[in-house]
């Protein structure tokens, strides 16, 4: 992936709405690693984006002009959610190794959709 691509300032998330069919987007932030992009949903669980890839995985993601299909899924392994939560901190909070992590970095759900080329 382009490394500009994880410079920019949002991106947009395309799911598929679990009762409707539909496909919902939400503009949100975001951190990239390789082809992995994170979110952190403030919401948990409870966000609509977040019920709606866990009911189906298969999202689009918009950076910029380009459109990238994708597969969801919430992260697990410790060292990823650890990853996750400090990049977008690092991005959008101007967080440094060593700093304590702000509430929203703690306590949101980190959520990783693997790019498809």
């Amino acid at each position: 992936m382009n490394a500009r691509l994880a410079e920019l300032g949002v991106c947009d998330l395309t799911t598929i709405g679990r009762k409707s069919g539909r496909e919902r987007t939400v503009e949100i932030w975001f951190g990239m690693k390789d082809s992995t992009v994170y979110l952190l949903s403030g919401g948990g669980g409870s966000a609509q984006w977040v019920q709606n890839l866990v009911a189906n995985p298969q999202v689009r993601v918009a950076l910029g002009r380009r459109r990238y299909p994708g597969t969801a899924r919430l992260v697990e392994s410790a060292d990823e959610d650890r990853q996750a939560r400090e990049l977008l901190a690092a991005k959008y909070q101007g967080w440094r190794p060593g700093k304590r992590l702000s509430a929203w970095a703690r306590d949101s759900l980190p959520v990783a959709i693997d790019l498809a080329g």
